[in-house]
């Protein structure tokens, strides 16, 4: 009767612990997932950020050689063109 009792108590607390342990660990696994794309959407932008700010400095570039003089406005457009496909 004893050994009844004592495996009426404990198999439910011990399914209870192993339940909060899994659900611990899968959102431990989820949240490293989440930190994971969240640092991939961070790279992105920076890489993005940088393609734009090197885009802005090669065309501030090419402004300046036009109002110079050495570049004619034909050869701007064409180079601007250029940089702007790619």
């Amino acid at each position: 009767m004893e050994k009844i009792i004592f495996f009426a108590l404990v198999i439910p607390i011990m399914g209870f612990v192993l339940y909060l342990g899994a659900s611990a660990i899968m959102k431990g696994f989820d949240a490293k997932e989440a930190n994971r794309s969240e640092k991939k959407e961070d790279i992105d932008n920076i890489e993005t950020s940088n393609d734009a700010t090197l885009l802005s400095n090669e065309i501030s570039k090419l402004n300046e050689l036009h109002k110079s003089g050495v570049l004619s406005q034909e050869e701007f457009e064409k180079a601007k063109k250029k940089l702007l496909e790619n």
